[in-house]
């Protein structure tokens, strides 16, 4: 039965891409053969592969110094409010509840992103992330731009990334605008990887947990890159004149400052699209508890979309019996995002099981919802305002394209 669900969910998903392909004539086998055999091969490297996972938990021992490197600079300026109970100047009745998000956890998206931007002047984060894009390239039929643009996204933001290709964005066709949207919205930022951190613990080991967020990146690009080619084949393809060599910042000082002044405004938007977020899903539960019960039970947000998304769920390799569990996080992250989509996997009653947990946690890595449509057309507009409907026009797809490519990695690693 295993096998027979395995079969059936890989095609699906696969029809499900092709469904929105405006040309379904000049989709090539070859590409879909190649991005899974790379996806699969990826993932069995970063998670089989001993020496690798060995790094990735030195990696994981990094991040985790560079957490209590933050807490330190969090606890200086805010004293007790960060670190809670420890410091607080009177005496804590409940000390699980001391925990302020702000503070404790999303903080530490500044001192990533200022870090991030101290390793890309470096070269450090350039040298890995031009080895990856090579082997994206001639495989998935992608040019120089596309491919470094995509693959940015592994450590970057959405946004951030296409600034390494912003000259190339006005001459770029729309199947290479579409890729750069898709792998962006279907991966996440190394800045976002180390909040999550903060409140998966109680289901994964800490150690582990950007271990497995970064892998989820890295083997979602190739996903991405497929069901872009499916949705607008062609082989035109734009490439570096000379060398692709990207100088963001001026100097050491200028890319710590730069990185700070980006980690702050997507630490102040993080903030308020949470507050906002949250507010929006308690409204719309307050109507839907309005209406009458369903089958015995009263209607909500999470419930609707898990009946729309259990399918999907089951098409990964989630057991039927806990698919419409797996489908309300997934269509609660679509909706919203991603960040309240782990809240909830976090504080599920009851829990899925520990391979359900792991198809769900890669599954939920990415910026595919309705929210980052928004900020990529926003911010793709600004940098090359003459293609602005081209981006429009392909968004839809982008977003469809982005949570598949999601869903196939969550697919890929629970075949693993």
């Amino acid at each position: 039965m295993d096998y027979i669900q395995q079969t059936i969910g890989f095609f699906s998903l696969l029809l499900a891409g092709i469904m929105f392909s405006n040309n379904l004539k000049a989709i090539r086998i070859r590409y879909i053969i190649s991005a899974v055999s790379i996806q699969l091969i990826l993932a069995l490297l970063l998670i089989k592969v001993p020496i690798v996972t060995g790094l990735f938990k030195y990696l994981s021992e990094g991040v985790l110094s560079l957490k209590y490197a933050s807490d330190q600079g969090v606890s200086f300026v805010f004293g007790y409010l960060a670190d809670g109970a420890p410091n607080a100047p009177f005496e804590i009745i409940e000390p699980a509840n001391t925990f302020i998000f702000a503070f404790a956890g999303l903080s530490l998206v500044i001192v990533v992103s200022a870090l991030s931007a101290l390793l890309w002047h470096w070269k450090i984060i350039p040298f890995f992330i031009n080895a990856l894009s090579v082997l994206f390239k001639k495989p998935l039929n992608v040019g120089g731009p596309a491919g470094l643009g995509a693959t940015a996204n592994i450590i970057f933001g959405q946004v951030e990334a296409p600034l390494l290709i912003k000259p190339y964005l006005s001459s770029m066709t729309k199947r290479e605008l579409l890729i750069l949207m898709t792998v962006g919205m279907a991966t996440i930022s190394g800045s976002v990887m180390v909040v999550f951190v903060t409140f998966l613990d109680n289901i994964y080991d800490p150690s582990s947990l950007i271990g497995h967020f970064l892998i989820a990146s890295i083997i979602s690009v190739p996903a991405a890159i497929m069901y872009a080619n499916i949705m607008i084949p062609e082989d035109k393809k734009t490439e570096f004149p000379g060398s692709s060599e990207s100088n963001l910042y001026s100097s050491s000082m200028d890319a710590i400052t730069t990185g700070t002044s980006n980690g702050l405004n997507i630490f102040l938007n993080i903030i308020a699209l949470l507050i906002v977020i949250i507010a929006l899903i308690t409204l719309l539960n307050i109507i839907l508890l309005s209406m009458p019960d369903f089958n015995g039970l009263p209607l909500s947000l999470e419930r609707v979309t898990g009946w729309f998304f259990s399918p999907v769920a089951w098409c990964m390799g989630i057991p039927w019996d806990e698919a419409q569990i797996a489908g309300e996080l997934l269509g609660i992250k679509t909706i919203f995002n991603e960040f309240i989509a782990y809240m909830n996997l976090a504080n599920l009653e009851p829990k899925m099981s520990e391979r359900s947990n792991l198809i769900m946690l890669y599954a939920l890595c990415g910026f595919a919802n309705l929210g980052s449509v928004g900020i990529l057309l926003s911010g793709l507009g600004v940098m090359a305002p003459t293609r602005k409907n081209d981006f429009i026009a392909v968004s839809g797809r982008a977003l469809v394209g982005a949570i598949l490519a999601s869903c196939m990695t969550g697919y890929i690693v629970g075949v693993i």
